[in-house]
C-alpha cells in the first residue's frame, strides 16, 4: 500500500513537473486569440556517447499521419490477407522505439503543416502558415538540414506533394507564409542541398507566370534538372546537385496517389533509394528528409482507400532506409513521425457498431481525385445539369471503388443523389456556405460522399475535412534511437537529431 502510494506520488510530482515545464504551454479558445507558447523543446536533449553518433540519417514524416492511420493501415493489410482479427504491422511501427509527439504549434492546439514542420526542423514554435521563422515573422530559424549541410553532410529532401509545399519547405526556406511558393522555390535553388526529388512546382514563374523560372535559377545555381524516368535512372553518385520531378504529376504538381501511380512510374521508394544512392558517396555522411505528404491530402478528402495506399507507399520507402542500415548498422539513425493528424480518422462507424470491414475498400481502384478526372469532369462538360441523372455514372461509380449501388440503403442513395446534384450545380470549388463544407467540404459533393459511404461501410469515420490536435506517433531504430522514446513536444525532435548527429546546435 505504502508503495503504490509512493508510486503515485511520484508520478503526480513528475506530471506537475511537465506541466510547469517552459516548453509545454496549453492553448485554448479561438486560434486568433491565443497567446503564443514559448518555443523551447519541452524536453532537454540528452547527448548521446560519442561512439553512436549517427552518420546517416533519414527522417521520414508522414503528413497527416497519426495512430488512427497507421493503425487503418494495418487492419487494411491484414483484411485483405485473412480474416482473423490481428494487426499486420507495418515496417516501420515494429521500430525497437516508439514514442508520442504532441503538435501544437504557437496559436492553436491545431496546427498546419508550415508550423509543425517549423517545429520539427528548427525546435521552435511558430504560427500556423508561417514557414520557419518566428512568430512575428521577423526571425529566422536555422534548420537542422542546415546544420547537417554545414557540417559537410550531403542533405536531400524528398516529398510525394510539390518540393515549394509547407513540410519539404520549412527544412531549406525561410518565409512569412507558405502561400509565398515562388519565393519558396527560388530560395530551393540557393540552400545548397545535394537532392530534391519527386513532386514539382506549382508557381515556378510566380503566380502571373511573369517571373524568371525558379528551376532556371537552380540550374544556374548548379543543379542537374531531370524530370524523366529514363534520366532519372541514369544518375549516378558524383551526378553533382540533382532537382528531380516526376514525369508524371497529378493535382497540384504533386506526384499521383499511389492508388493512381502506373505501375511503370516512380514511387517514393525509388526517389528515397536514388537518393542513398547519390547521397551516400560522402565521407561526412548525409541527412535526407522524406516526406508522404498525400497521406494528408487523401485524409482530407475523407478518402481512406487513397490515404491508406499512401500510407503502404510511405513505409515502402522507409523500407529503403532499413535496407541501407543494414550495411550501416552502428552509423544509421532513423526517425518516422507525423507532424500532425488529418481527419479525424476512426475504427469504428456507428452504423457497424464493433464490427469493422476492411476488404471493402480493396475493390477501390482510384482515389477521388482520379474519379473525378476520369468520370465526373468530363460528365460534367457533356452533360446539360438539367439533363443530367445519377444513373449515368452509376457504373464507373462502382467501377471506381467497388461499391454496390443496388445494395445501399435508401438513406445511402437518397445522400448520393442530393450530393449528385450538387455537384452539377456548379457551385464554388470552396464554398462559402457552412452546410456545404460541413457535409462536403468544398470538394466535388458527389465523390466525397460516394467515398464516405465506402469507409462507413468498411467501418470507418471521420470528424474533419481539416487537422485535429491529437499527438503523432514518433518511430526510431538505429544509432541514438533511444532519444525517441517517451511522451515529447515536435520541437524536440531537433534536439534529439542534432543529439544524435553530433551537431552543435542553438535555440
Amino acid at each position: 500500500m505504502k508503495k503504490n502510494i509512493k508510486k503515485n506520488l511520484f508520478r503526480s510530482g513528475l506530471l506537475l513537473a511537465v506541466l510547469l515545464s517552459p516548453g509545454l504551454v496549453f492553448a485554448t479558445g479561438a486560434r486568433d486569440s491565443v497567446a503564443p507558447v514559448v518555443s523551447q523543446p519541452l524536453a532537454a536533449p540528452v547527448a548521446v556517447p560519442a561512439a553512436i553518433k549517427a552518420k546517416y540519417v533519414f527522417l521520414f514524416i508522414g503528413d497527416g499521419m497519426s495512430m488512427s492511420q497507421i493503425n487503418a493501415t494495418e487492419v487494411y493489410a491484414n483484411a485483405l490477407s485473412s480474416k482473423d482479427v490481428s494487426i499486420k504491422k507495418l515496417g516501420f511501427s515494429e521500430f525497437p522505439i516508439a514514442g508520442l509527439t504532441t503538435t501544437h504549434d504557437a496559436g492553436s492546439i491545431i496546427t498546419d503543416s508550415a508550423s509543425a514542420g517549423t517545429a520539427i526542423a528548427t525546435g521552435h514554435k511558430t504560427l500556423s502558415g508561417v514557414i520557419s521563422m518566428d512568430p512575428s515573422k521577423t526571425v529566422a530559424y536555422k534548420t537542422i538540414a542546415e546544420y547537417a549541410r554545414d557540417a559537410g553532410m550531403k542533405v536531400g529532401i524528398v516529398s510525394s506533394v510539390s518540393i515549394e509545399h509547407a513540410t519539404p519547405a520549412v527544412f531549406y526556406a525561410k518565409t512569412p507564409s507558405r502561400g509565398n511558393m515562388y519565393d519558396i522555390a527560388v530560395q530551393l535553388g540557393k540552400s545548397g542541398f545535394d537532392y530534391f526529388g519527386g513532386g514539382g512546382f506549382t508557381q515556378s514563374k510566380g503566380k502571373n507566370k511573369d517571373q524568371a523560372d525558379a528551376i532556371g535559377l537552380a540550374q544556374d545555381a548548379g543543379y542537374r534538372f531531370v524530370n524523366s524516368k529514363a534520366d532519372f535512372e541514369s544518375l549516378q553518385p558524383g551526378a553533382g546537385k540533382v532537382l528531380a520531378v516526376n514525369a508524371t504529376l497529378q493535382d497540384s504538381s504533386a506526384m499521383p496517389y499511389e492508388i493512381d501511380r502506373a505501375s511503370d512510374d516512380l514511387s517514393l521508394a525509388d526517389y528515397t533509394r536514388k537518393g542513398i544512392e547519390l547521397l551516400s558517396d560522402n565521407a561526412d555522411g548525409f541527412f535526407m528528409m522524406v516526406e508522404g505528404g498525400k497521406i494528408d491530402w487523401a485524409c482530407h478528402a475523407n478518402d481512406a482507400g487513397a490515404s491508406i495506399r499512401d500510407t503502404l507507399a510511405f513505409d515502402a520507402a522507409v523500407a529503403e532506409a532499413v535496407a541501407f542500415a543494414q550495411a550501416h548498422p552502428a552509423e544509421t539513425l532513423i526517425v518516422v513521425t507525423g507532424d500532425h493528424e488529418t481527419g479525424g480518422m476512426s475504427i469504428g462507424f456507428a452504423g457497424t457498431q464493433y464490427s469493422t470491414f476492411f476488404d471493402k475498400i480493396g475493390p477501390q481502384k482510384m482515389s477521388y481525385v482520379g474519379f473525378d478526372t476520369k468520370y465526373l469532369k468530363p460528365y460534367k462538360a457533356a452533360k446539360a445539369k438539367d439533363a443530367a441523372r445519377l444513373e449515368d455514372l452509376i457504373p464507373a461509380i462502382e467501377d471506381a471503388f467497388g461499391l454496390n449501388f443496388a445494395a445501399l440503403n435508401q438513406v445511402q442513395k437518397e445522400q448520393l443523389e442530393r450530393a449528385f446534384q450538387r455537384s452539377m450545380g456548379n457551385e464554388l470549388e470552396r464554398s462559402v456556405k457552412e452546410e456545404e463544407y460541413l457535409f462536403y467540404g468544398g470538394y466535388e459533393p458527389l465523390t466525397v460522399k460516394v467515398t464516405q459511404i465506402l469507409n462507413q461501410t468498411a467501418g470507418i469515420g471521420w470528424t474533419s475535412y481539416s487537422h485535429t490536435g491529437v499527438p503523432v506517433a514518433t518511430f526510431a531504430k538505429g544509432a541514438g534511437q533511444e532519444l525517441f522514446g517517451g511522451y515529447y513536444d515536435n520541437t524536440a525532435i531537433f534536439a534529439k537529431l542534432a543529439d544524435a548527429m553530433g551537431l552543435k546546435v542553438s535555440l
